[in-house]
């Protein structure tokens, strides 16, 4: 019986090997091309409003905030028809369907 002769594959195929060489080469060439950051433009309005304020270390978050009683997402099955009704009043329809659970367990309605 003969031993089989085992190839070696090498892990980067050639086709690889010059993707990667290339993007190697791009990423010096464009390292060597400093450009003075004194030379940037100037920031637009826009970009001003849309930057992240910090007051010293701290990031001060932007937006609606925390709510003092989050709501919990679940999976809940319900059915079809249920889901559809609900749907066809159009958005809020989730919102729609939590107040009725509410009145339905006599829970007292939020503010």
């Amino acid at each position: 019986m003969r031993a089989r002769k085992r190839s070696f594959k090498p892990a980067w195929s050639k086709r690889a090997v010059k993707r990667h060489q290339h993007a190697v080469g791009r990423t010096r060439a464009s390292a060597s091309a400093w450009v003075d950051p004194d030379d940037a433009p100037e920031w637009t309005e826009e970009q001003f409003a849309r930057a992240d304020l910090y007051h010293g270390d701290k990031l001060i978050r932007r937006g609606r905030p925390p709510s003092d009683s989050p709501k919990r997402a679940l999976k809940l099955r319900i059915d079809a028809d249920v889901v559809e009704h609900f749907r066809k009043t159009g958005p809020g329809w989730q919102t729609r369907i939590n107040d009725t659970l509410r009145r339905a367990a006599k829970l007292k309605a939020r503010a």
